[in-house]
């Protein structure tokens, strides 16, 4: 479950991260992501929030709350990686609802990795 001080709840700082952040579209989510100023950083926040927009196109009440946990939990997979001011906002599309959850963590970090926010992993070269 994804911890409570890194979630977005007020709609100002959803409408933030999706305005002046940028993105990157995926085949089944598309990835809004924006680095908080020090003055937006409020005392209390530790490490990236995450906010999710799962629409009724996605499918019904059922379908819309299992994409929703599934997306919550893959967001806990990156919560160390990213940098600690950031915001993403994750806006799933119609396809998310059949895709799997390894197929999500991917598309989520693919599309981390192309704005910049991801490190490739370190290690030896192969």
């Amino acid at each position: 479950m994804l911890p409570e001080p890194n979630r977005l709840h007020r709609a100002r700082d959803f409408s933030v991260a999706v305005r002046r952040g940028r993105r990157m579209g995926r085949s089944d989510l598309v990835v809004h992501a924006v680095v908080r100023d020090e003055q937006d950083i409020a005392s209390t926040v530790r490490g990236p929030r995450f906010g999710l927009i799962v629409s009724k196109a996605v499918g019904p009440a059922v379908t819309r709350h299992r994409v929703a946990r599934r997306l919550r939990h893959i967001c806990t997979d990156v919560i160390g990686v990213l940098p600690e001011t950031t915001d993403v906002v994750i806006r799933a599309l119609p396809g998310s609802a059949t895709a799997s959850s390894a197929d999500l963590l991917i598309q989520l970090r693919s599309g981390l990795k192309k704005l910049g926010l991801l490190e490739p992993p370190k290690g030896p070269p192969s």
